[in-house]
């Protein structure tokens, strides 16, 4: 059978599908009268057909005659209330289930969601979801359904007939527990395969859709298209191996009906031998299993789907198991606080997405509300990861990050969004109007407040060319709006946000240098944001005039050593140590970034102004820029 871990799977699936036990037991009863109506049909029929033979008055058939269209149509109206009921339970259970897995990401560390191929996570919660509400439908019900009504069939059969209800009850096990385990066997083998191209096939299929151009572009659209056909044929071949035990299902169901119908006749013919035996005996013996072998031929199937259930119920329990740590008790500490007075505050802080891959250390840091920080330094140099960090997304590796005292880690999820609000750089435009685009960061945004944060983030005059101003539809992740337009969107709603401290990852990517030092300084400017505090990651130096503070990123051994050599080429040319600095080892700058030594670090802090006079690798990208723009 399936193993141990699947089965808690499983076991653990019933509470988030939010299965009602009132329900199930009315789907089962629903299954129990329509296969009982069958099984009463074709025992009925037997007894009519028999007794016909003898010729009586046919007022003594009426009643055997309504007996059969009862049961007819008891039958088909029976079979179509079980399956409303059925499918009821499994189609909320899979709302809810979907609902729940949707939750529980939100509710995970970044980190364990950001492991996951998009592809991947998109076949767990459509197919795997739905496999596990096809559990209850095609496994579960038929699986205690032909339990029960074959436990009273086999009693009928014993009042007829102790030994034609032992052969019955063979027979019932061996097509309904023999073949199945069967086929269980034979369907695990081909499980794992199938699994495995299925998931490879949705990966494969996501990634060409979403990067078709760049694809294109480099040139791998054959060797992409290549690889999805050996997918789709790995796959054809799993589903090819996995019909065969449904097919031997099928065989030994019919194998055990064939030889529990001859037993029974047999059974019967010797209870002819007793005189007080009623004949008619013998073709409710005969023609009844016929009937009652109807629920068996359900669970070679229903075994197929229990084996795919429970691999798929395996791969989404990792998806709604959060650790304790992820799921923070309630904390009410602050609720009370002036949002005015709320500070956040990074202490000794390691940052990273494992122990083994430390992105950046030793880091302090404080931000209050009203005041401006700004965070540079070259590309994939960990600015971002802090980011994630220090809104709690990521959990440090060493430190702690405070926020209003309390550690951010020890806050739910919901009220550090309320107090701290961050907008990354690759944040999701959703399909739907510009409004509505807005009202994610404030549910309760006006229309007037809309246009007036579209007017701040620069898009005043992008709203007035659309054709339904505020009410456009965008589409699908941006597709129908620029990268500057979209990153200005983005901003909007940032703002929108009634947090008392904000964090915008790169808010001026994808505009023209001059259109992004505008907006970067309008945006540090106290009138934009009404008195909030702001953290900004930004590769723009020149708008940084306008911030309380800016700190450094780099990569403090590369930063000595390069300090080193400046000082000694300073001596040799009698230079000053900045513009030695600024000929050579500083190439790399704030605007490129090749690899680290160590984990980087805070190099520099303080004041545009500061950083200027102390700092020669900020003034050089300072002057690169301005350069550039020229």
């Amino acid at each position: 059978m399936i193993s141990k871990a699947q089965r808690r799977a499983l076991k653990q699936m019933l509470s988030p599908l939010g299965m009602q036990r009132k329900r199930l037991v009315v789907a089962v009863l629903l299954g129990s009268c329509a296969l009982g109506a069958s099984i009463a049909l074709g025992a009925t029929s037997a007894w009519l057909i028999a007794y016909a033979s003898f010729m009586p008055p046919v007022l003594y058939l009426q009643l055997a005659t309504v007996s059969v269209r009862l049961f007819g149509i008891s039958k088909a109206v029976f079979r179509y209330l079980d399956r409303l009921a059925g499918h009821r339970i499994a189609v909320s259970g899979m709302a809810k289930l979907r609902g729940n897995v949707y939750r529980r990401l939100s509710e995970a560390p970044t980190a364990t969601v950001a492991s996951l191929k998009r592809g991947d996570l998109l076949e767990r919660i459509q197919t795997d979801v739905d496999n596990v509400g096809d559990f209850v439908v095609k496994s579960l019900l038929p699986a205690l359904v032909t339990a029960f009504v074959g436990l009273l069939t086999v009693l009928f059969f014993f009042w007829l007939s102790p030994l034609a209800a032992l052969f019955l009850l063979l027979g019932l096990l061996l097509a309904g527990v023999g073949a199945p385990l069967l086929t269980v066997r034979a369907a695990l083998a081909t499980a794992r395969v199938e699994e495995e191209a299925r998931v490879g096939l949705s990966v494969a299929s996501f990634t060409i859709a979403e990067n078709a151009a760049d694809i294109s572009v480099n040139g791998r659209k054959e060797q992409l298209l290549g690889a999805l056909q050996e997918w789709e044929t790995s796959l054809a071949d799993a589903k090819d191996r996995s019909s065969r035990p449904a097919a031997l299902a099928m065989a030994i169901d019919t194998a055990a009906m064939l030889a529990t119908v001859l037993a029974c006749t047999w059974a019967g013919a010797i209870a002819l031998t007793h005189p007080d035996t009623n004949p008619l005996v013998l073709a409710v013996l005969t023609l009844t299993p016929l009937a009652s072998f109807e629920g068996t031929a359900l669970l070679g199937p229903a075994a197929i789907q229990l084996v795919v259930s429970a691999s798929s119920a395996e791969r989404l329990l990792p998806l709604l198991e959060v650790s304790e740590e992820a799921q923070p008790e309630e904390n009410q500490m602050l609720s009370g606080l002036d949002p005015r007075e709320l500070t956040l505050e990074a202490t000794d802080l390691s940052v990273g997405w494992s122990e083994n891959q430390v992105v950046a250390s030793g880091i302090n840091l404080r931000l209050e509300p009203s005041k401006h920080y700004a965070i540079v330094g070259p590309s994939g140099i960990g600015k971002t990861t802090l980011l994630y960090t220090l809104t709690g997304l990521l959990r440090p590796l060493k430190g702690h990050v405070r926020l209003g005292g309390v550690d951010v880690c020890d806050l739910p999820r919901e009220q550090v969004a309320r107090f701290f609000s961050v907008t990354m750089e690759d944040a999701h435009i959703f399909e739907t109007s510009v409004l509505e685009n807005l009202r994610v960061a404030r549910g309760d945004l006006t229309a007037d407040e809309a246009r007036d944060l579209l007017a701040k983030a620069g898009l005043a005059t992008w709203l007035d060319s659309l054709p339904d101003g505020l009410e456009t539809v965008l589409g699908s992740q941006g597709s129908t709006i620029s990268g500057g337009e979209r990153r200005r969107l983005l901003l909007a709603r940032a703002l929108a946000s009634s947090a008392p401290l904000l964090a915008l990852d790169e808010p001026g990517e994808h505009l023209d240098p001059a259109t992004a030092d505008t907006l970067l300084t309008q945006l540090l400017s106290s009138e934009a944001l009404e008195g909030r505090g702001s953290l900004i990651i930004t590769h723009r130096l020149a708008p940084l005039a306008a911030a309380d503070e800016i700190y450094v990123f780099g990569d403090a051994l590369k930063e000595s050593v390069r300090e080193a050599n400046a000082q000694a080429r300073s001596e040799q040319a009698g230079n000053a140590p900045e513009e030695a600095a600024a000929s050579g080892e500083g190439a790399d700058g704030l605007v490129g970034y090749h690899g680290k030594s160590q984990p980087a670090q805070i190099i520099a802090r303080g004041t545009h102004e500061q950083l200027l006079e102390s700092c020669s690798q900020y003034a050089w990208a300072l002057r690169q820029e301005q350069v550039d723009t020229w």
